[in-house]
């Protein structure tokens, strides 16, 4: 597999760099966050992207998308990260969208997929329970009642709940707490009765939302794939938001550490700047080194999505926990050769350690990710 980009795939993320540069930037963040906007991503923004198409880049053109595949999600993804640019880029794109084109039949993506595509539907997955990522303790149950389901139960940590036209909620309609099976994927919408959604501020600034479940109803055509045999699309959902979440993650390092050599080329210390001095050189050059071997694994596991590769549960796992490792050193070193003003929030390095802190641990941190790849390579 070569590792390289098509000459489209660099213009596209050329044009991402341009756009995100200018619309998305960590002062724009700043803004959201200081108006305490309900949505936690700018509507007008959102709305460029996608009259560009980046809401349907990674859904075949059949169902009204790009068709350029989960590398130029990825892509766009990683420029997202460099700019710290709040949009509902992960919940709707990366995540509904797989999730529907994994479950769905042939009417239900004949009608979501060019919604989503075109930027009119925002739909989001609410799947966590618990305080960290464990999908098989799904305890939400789904009950048939008729030509109904009748769903029960709460959700944590549900991206851009607040601003989310429908929700594909994960209950259990069979099979025991910790089991695969008897885990049901079901269309709810936000305005539907007895679901309540509590907006919730993470410390990157984002929102994300609580939802309750008292007894919603909703009709059993609402339900994505077969009853109780959602685990293998939910699965490789999963896997590929982690890739995308691993791409997020290169960029947001990439641009902090580029931040931070700016910095150690200007700060002066003792009459020298402060990159001259010997140990933050050899600091610099391993992160360097690592953030070259990151990049390498996360276009491998773009390309594998894409190239529809058997293992793929293995490279998501392996880039979610690389990057994992690679965000979490670089936004340390990012604060760490700063200085204290590197801890005030006039410096814009600061948002760069909390995006990377929410996103290691969206959908499984490095330890489970760690301990994942291990299961998977048999030991």
């Amino acid at each position: 597999m070569a590792l390289v980009l098509t000459e489209e795939q660099v213009m596209l993320k050329e044009s991402a760099a341009g756009f995100l540069a200018e619309k998305a930037t960590v002062a724009h963040l700043r803004k959201l966050r200081d108006s305490d906007n309900a949505q936690g991503f700018d509507s007008d923004v959102w709305a460029e992207m996608a009259a560009m198409g980046w809401a349907g880049i990674a859904i075949p053109e059949e169902f009204g998308g790009l068709g350029y595949g989960y590398t130029g999600l990825g892509l766009v993804l990683e420029q997202a990260g460099r700019n710290l640019s709040a949009s509902p880029l992960q919940s709707t794109v990366l995540i509904a969208a797989t999730l529907i084109s994994e479950l769905g039949n042939s009417e239900q993506k004949g009608r979501l997929l060019p919604a989503i595509a075109a930027g009119e539907q925002l739909i989001t997955l609410a799947l966590q329970e618990r305080g960290h990522h464990a999908p098989q303790q799904t305890a939400t149950s789904a009950r048939r009642d008729g030509d109904d389901f009748v769903i029960s139960g709460s959700k944590l940590m549900v991206l851009d709940a607040a601003s989310a036209n429908q929700f594909i909620v994960i209950a259990r309609t069979g099979g025991d707490v910790g089991q695969q099976q008897g885990l049901s994927a079901l269309l709810v919408d936000a305005a539907t009765a007895g679901l309540s959604v509590e907006r919730r501020e993470m410390v990157d600034s984002r929102n994300v939302g609580a939802l309750v479940l008292d007894k919603v109803r909703v009709p059993a055509a609402n339900l994505l794939g077969a009853e109780g045999d959602a685990w293998g699309g939910l699965s490789r959902t999963l896997d590929i938001a982690n890739i995308g979440l691993a791409a997020e993650l290169l960029g947001l390092s990439v641009e902090a550490f580029e931040r931070t050599v700016t910095y150690l080329k200007e700060r002066k210390q003792f009459g020298k700047v402060i990159g001259s001095f010997q140990g933050l050189q050899h600091r610099a050059a391993e992160l360097f080194a690592e953030l070259e071997l990151a990049r390498s694994i996360v276009l491998q596991a773009l390309h594998a999505i894409d190239d529809g590769e058997q293992e793929l549960a293995l490279l998501a796992s392996a880039a979610k926990a690389k990057l994992c490792e690679v965000a979490q050193r670089a936004s340390n070193e990012a604060i760490q050769m700063h200085g204290g003003i590197g801890m005030t929030d006039e410096y814009e390095i600061g948002f760069f350690i909390k995006r990377a802190r929410v996103a290691q641990h969206t959908f499984g941190d490095y330890n489970y990710h760690l301990d994942r790849f291990a299961l998977l390579s048999g030991f």
